[in-house]
């Protein structure tokens, strides 16, 4: 065996070696995750796939994250996002909230199926695909419901409210099957306009 084929392989799992890289080339790698992720679906997904792509070798992969599934989560872990919409109004807030999911629903709604069959199999990812993805919409939108209570523009009991965010999410991963096409920023608010506000009692 070549010194070379051995410095592909996986480290044992106890290792505690880790690589040296920047912040920069670690963000190289998690693109590229991400974006393998959308277009070829988990499965297809593997450690050879991404060093190839990124021009690294394979233990410089194993070294800093041992399995493929450790690798899916800190890259998702590195997509978490926070979203502070204040427009002053809770309607203008949940239209906000709308256009900002359709500017990013095609690529999100693209990991969150690319990762329906393994995350329930999987904890940590599991974890890691609710803290990228799901937990800052749903904060997001908690806060902007929130806002418009502490405004006295619904009332803290209203039954609709806890709806909204399987509202949202919802239209986000039904259109693509119902109607081949991502929830855009103009469909999402139109959806909002039509559906959101009236069983709110806003305009």
């Amino acid at each position: 065996m070549t010194s070379q084929a051995a410095d592909d392989r996986p480290e044992p799992v106890g290792s505690t070696r880790r690589s040296k890289i920047t912040p920069e080339r670690e963000q190289e790698f998690f693109d590229a995750v991400l974006e393998q992720l959308r277009e070829c679906g988990y499965d297809s997904v593997t450690m050879e796939g991404i060093a190839a792509s990124t021009r690294c070798s394979k233990s410089t992969l194993y070294r800093q994250w041992k399995t493929k599934p450790q690798f899916v989560a800190a890259a998702l872990r590195s997509h978490r996002r926070t979203r502070c919409i204040d427009t002053g109004s809770l309607a203008d807030d949940l239209r906000e909230a709308a256009r900002a999911a359709g500017e990013l629903s095609g690529r999100d709604t693209q990991l969150l199926q690319a990762l329906a069959h393994a995350a329930p199999q999987d904890p940590e990812l599991q974890r890691a695909l609710r803290e990228a993805l799901i937990e800052p919409e749903i904060a997001a939108l908690k806060e902007i419901i929130r806002r418009g209570v502490e405004r006295g523009e619904v009332p803290a009991d209203h039954p609709a409210l806890e709806y909204i965010p399987a509202q949202m999410f919802g239209v986000l991963r039904v259109r693509p099957v119902l109607e081949g096409e991502w929830a855009d920023p103009d469909y999402l608010v139109r959806f909002v306009e039509a559906a959101v506000l009236p069983a709110l009692g806003l305009r």
